[in-house]
């Protein structure tokens, strides 16, 4: 009897909905609260303090509009942050992060990419988990 493995439905999400859209490079969906990683896109690795950065940008907003964000070795400067968004922006790459009651979603895009295209897909994503009340 073969059994199958059911695959996260957030990972689908992440694979379907973001990545499948060739506008993002890289996505995460971290649980806001503990920083725990419920889904990444292949070959994205984050780092515990990176994901702690990550969640902890939203409360310190003042702070990541003037600093900007350090992600993987690359210094972001922001260029819009609310209690819900910070898009960011180094060069022709770019850190989208979106909040939702429950998560942090994160995602990148590299200059080959439309930034809008990346802002537009994570920001329709982050819509449909919050009307799921997640």
């Amino acid at each position: 009897m073969l059994f199958r493995r059911e695959m996260n439905p957030f990972q689908s999400l992440i694979n379907d909905c973001l990545i499948g859209t060739k506008h993002v490079k890289s996505a995460a969906l971290l649980v806001a609260k503990t920083g725990d990683i419920t889904a990444v896109s292949s070959k994205f690795h984050i780092h515990s303090k990176e994901v702690q950065m990550l969640t902890d940008a939203f409360k310190h907003l003042d702070a990541t509009r003037g600093q900007g964000l350090c992600f993987k070795e690359r210094k972001f400067r922001c260029v819009r942050a609310d209690r819900n968004s910070i898009y960011c922006k180094s060069g022709g790459q770019g850190l989208i992060l979106v909040k939702t009651a429950l998560y942090v979603m994160v995602a990148t895009y590299t200059e080959s990419m439309y930034p809008s295209v990346c802002v537009e897909a994570v920001e329709k994503l982050a819509e449909y988990l919050r009307e799921k009340g997640k």
